[in-house]
């Protein structure tokens, strides 16, 4: 078995499992915070996520891509360059949003000091994203898998002990639900800086080649400033949608309560049931970008056509039998959470919209291997665009409403996933069919 497969199975296996615990752990919070409890704490939830994806500035991904595409002699240089720069970046965010706090006192409504806790995440957050950027570039995806299943354990069991030893007021039991995100993120850091700290020591017993320092920080921004851009365009888009959604159906002539009603059945039951197989693509994800990275640096055709073949065979292996089970079984599926045939019936109309982000997701890996960040970014904009115009052409409807909203996400979806089909065949000399090989392109 070849290192993108095994790595794929391990991560996969483990993202399953966390997949499972996570679902205990969101039954413990809404059995402890009660329902306005989880709105609190789900108001913190968005800005704890946005400033994950700014503290790790998206080092986790340039490191695995720079890792992979060089030999072992570089990599004790490039680590320790890199450890400087997440130090700076550590400085100057954790400057920044104390700043910010100061002046906008956020949450403070809930509890005062969970602005001040949110800042512990940023030392943790940095730091660990070079620890988990090299072993995903030297492709040990056991100690990934690990240390994703150790948060989310350790969260779970973090929760039931305070829970259950200590009877909390509201407030102090959101802070306490915080809290665990916070000290599970600690014990991963822990975690993986021991074997960081364990490869450190292996490398310098190694032969060292120095490489400028201006190469490695041109090297490291190529990915990880135009990734960090996108995914907070992701943030950002996502914090919007909700809204922008409401309102066309307000237009279409529901109440606002109606809107909020049948969004929370497309976003809080179809959507959560359609994305749980998810956890194959973000394995796929994760495994293929050093792996892309190496072929593609190696201008090896061969392997760059076998992964991609290897990845829309595994996709269509899983993502069609359960996209068929989401359209058959969606109302004893969606009756787990509701007891309503309109979240069934928004399950089956968006099963497009789940088989095409499985698709997506492994494609945009190749994308960021290949060093191709920007087209993927510049695919997510003209997709959010079409997918905004359409829903609101034909959400904004009396006759479409949802349905309209469902056609927009399932349009704006395929235009994403051909876009960067399209991309990737070309870059790798393939045709579409992926059945006649032609020559690599070189922009």
């Amino acid at each position: 078995m070849n290192s993108f497969l095994r790595g794929t199975i391990i991560l996969a296996g483990a993202a399953f499992i966390s997949e499972c615990i996570e679902f205990l752990i969101n039954l413990t919070l809404a059995k402890e915070l009660g329902e306005y409890g989880i709105g609190q704490y789900m108001t913190v939830i968005p800005v704890i996520g946005l400033l994950m994806i700014i503290a790790s500035f998206e080092l986790d991904i340039s490191v695995s891509k720079f890792v992979a595409e060089r030999e072992e002699k570089y990599h004790l240089t490039l680590l320790r360059f890199a450890m400087k720069l997440t130090f700076l970046i550590m400085t100057v965010l954790l400057t920044g949003v104390a700043i910010m706090f100061i002046f906008f006192p956020l949450f403070s409504e809930i509890h005062p000091a969970i602005r001040w806790l949110i800042l512990l995440l940023i030392p943790i957050l940095t730091v660990a994203s070079i620890a988990r950027g090299y072993f995903m570039g030297i492709q040990k995806m056991s100690k990934i898998a690990t240390a994703n299943l150790f948060r989310r354990g350790t969260h779970l069991f973090l929760l039931v002990l305070l829970f259950q030893l200590f009877d909390f007021e509201l407030e102090m039991s959101i802070l306490v639900a915080l809290c665990a995100i916070i000290g599970s993120e600690l014990l991963v850091l822990i975690y993986l800086m021991s074997a960081y700290f364990m490869q450190i020591k292996y490398l310098k017993s190694r032969p060292v080649e120095r490489i400028s320092k201006n190469k490695i920080l041109r090297s490291l921004m190529e990915v990880s400033l135009p990734t960090t851009v996108m995914r907070i365009f992701y943030a950002v888009t996502h914090a919007i949608q909700p809204f922008f959604i409401k309102f066309i159906l307000v237009s279409a002539g529901l109440s606002m309560n109606e809107a909020t009603e049948h969004f929370g059945m497309v976003t809080g039951v179809a959507m959560t049931i359609g994305f749980f197989p998810a956890f194959i693509a973000h394995s796929l994800n994760t495994a293929l970008i050093p792996n892309v990275s190496n072929a593609f640096v190696n201008t090896d055709q061969s392997r760059l056509v076998r992964l991609l073949r290897q990845v829309i065979g595994l996709t269509m292996l899983y993502g069609v039998p359960v996209c068929f089970l989401f359209y058959y079984f969606a109302n004893p599926l969606t009756s787990m959470f509701v007891k309503s045939s309109m979240a069934s019936y928004y399950l089956q109309l968006m099963w497009p919209y789940f088989l095409l982000h499985y698709f997506t997701i492994p494609l945009q890996a190749f994308l960021i291997g290949m060093g191709m960040v920007k087209h993927a970014f510049i695919h997510n904009i003209w997709a959010t665009v079409v997918t905004f115009v359409i829903m609101y052409l034909f959400g904004s409807s009396s006759v479409f409403q949802m349905d309209g909203v469902i056609l927009g996400l399932n349009t704006g979806a395929m235009v994403l996933m051909l876009l960067h089909y399209f991309v990737v065949c070309k870059k790798i000399g393939i045709s579409l069919t992926l059945s006649k090989k032609e020559p690599m392109y070189y922009e």
